[in-house]
């Protein structure tokens, strides 16, 4: 087994405090946006108004109408590492849309790797695949192997990127009730909201508890590397997720040994509680996509380990709860500069958390989530150089600061 104690240690982060859902009904403001015909308009992308179960079943029928005869793929030997191998096909899927630099490398999950310039690969499900952005801003993928039918293998990353909810249309009624979000949103297109596995979207986060982004893929990395091995493509090697079952043979030692530490205990006695469930644990998480999201935060929060700010990433990032919202430090600065002033200089308690979390769902609505991912990714360091560039000039003119960094919290651009 890999071990985590032979990479060089790194300093753990403070704790976050804890932060809590708001017990709220999504209010009805802002609406629901509704698609309006554009030049440049994704034939994947449906109306957000319709049922989660709607918008899946057009999906399949476009997938049906506009796909080529479907191939079935099965090597038998590993994957090439020669890229000029894919064969990519655009998504129909603008840079507005779908910008991969806004959505992989900003903590919604971290198992998929920078392989070439805007290009991403990983796994979904089964399926090997890479994504890159086209010189037209538009995004392809590539295949590398699968041993389903194409179409359900598309089908599968279709639903993954979540592509039934229109950014663009959700960008621009966010733009209008915030000027501050419509600055943004001009530099920060495309950072679009995952559909992650919901088990896969657990555990990545139980190893996220007080952590960084480094340490934390490189658990991931260890945890995936117990799941069935798909191949290696650019120095990287890929493997389904490990299932609930797999993972029960892991013990807290292994785990430790890992240098997981304290994690360790969280994942075994995650993964224990899951297998209790009635129905499987599996089932038993697809289920809370069917609840509200009160009741889904609850239910997370007994497992092992989980918290109401993990819950709320699990929520929003593979639950379809659009308005969960993680409050951390960073969220509650980011609050009270901009929505909740009143409360600059409190002390973040679970009691401000959800008043938070209540202040960006009365602001945005049942897509909170996707807002307050878009502000919290303008706050990481590495979009600042993105936004300094796109902007030319100074963003903190005392009332719209864009650029407070996460680590040395610097203002402005230089």
């Amino acid at each position: 087994m890999h071990s985590l104690r032979t990479l060089s240690a790194m300093k753990r982060q403070r704790s976050e405090p804890p932060a809590l859902i708001s017990k709220l009904s999504p209010p009805s403001t802002p609406p629901t946006p509704q698609i309006i015909q554009k030049s440049h308009q994704s034939n994947n992308t449906i109306p957000i108004s319709l049922s989660s179960k709607k918008r899946r079943r057009i999906l399949i029928q476009n997938l049906s109408t506009n796909s080529k005869a479907s191939k079935t793929y099965s090597p038998s030997n590993p994957i090439s590492t020669n890229r000029e191998t894919l064969n990519w096909v655009s998504l129909n899927l603008p840079k507005s849309e779908l910008y991969l630099p806004l959505t992989f490398p900003t903590g919604q999950t971290f198992r998929w790797k920078s392989t070439g310039k805007l290009q991403y690969t990983g796994v979904v499900g089964s399926h090997l695949v890479s994504l890159k952005q086209l010189e037209n801003g538009d995004v392809a993928y590539g295949f590398h192997n699968t041993t389903t039918d194409e179409v359900d293998a598309k089908l599968a990353l279709l639903d993954f990127l979540n592509v039934a909810v229109s950014l663009i249309d959700l960008w621009r009624v966010f733009s209008a009730s915030d000027l501050r979000f419509a600055e943004l949103a001009r530099h920060l297109g495309g950072a679009r909201v995952l559909r992650q596995d919901p088990f896969e979207c657990l555990i990545q986060f139980l190893c996220s508890s007080n952590n960084n982004i480094g340490r934390i893929t490189r658990m991931v990395d260890f945890v995936s590397s117990l799941g069935k091995y798909l191949g290696t493509f650019e120095g990287f090697e890929f493997h389904e997720f490990p299932s609930l079952e797999r993972l029960s043979r892991v013990s807290e030692v292994e785990l430790r040994e890992a240098g997981f530490g304290y994690r360790a205990k969280y994942i075994i006695g995650t993964v224990k509680a899951l297998q209790s469930k009635p129905g499987g644990g599996a089932e038993w998480l697809a289920s809370l996509r069917k609840v509200d999201l009160h009741e889904a935060i609850e239910s997370l929060c007994t497992l092992p380990g989980v918290g109401p700010k993990v819950a709320a990433c699990i929520a929003l990032f593979s639950l379809d709860h659009h308005h969960a919202i993680p409050v951390d430090t960073h969220v509650w600065q980011i609050a009270t500069r901009y929505l909740v002033p009143d409360l600059a200089g409190a002390r973040l308690t679970p009691k401000m958390c959800t008043h938070v979390a209540e202040a960006f769902v009365n602001k945005y609505g049942k897509y909170a989530g996707w807002a307050q991912t878009l502000l919290f990714i303008a706050e990481l360091p590495t979009q600042k150089a993105l936004l300094c560039s796109d902007s030319g000039a100074t963003m903190d003119d005392g009332k719209f600061t864009t650029s407070l960094i996460k680590k040395g919290k610097v203002r402005g651009c230089k």
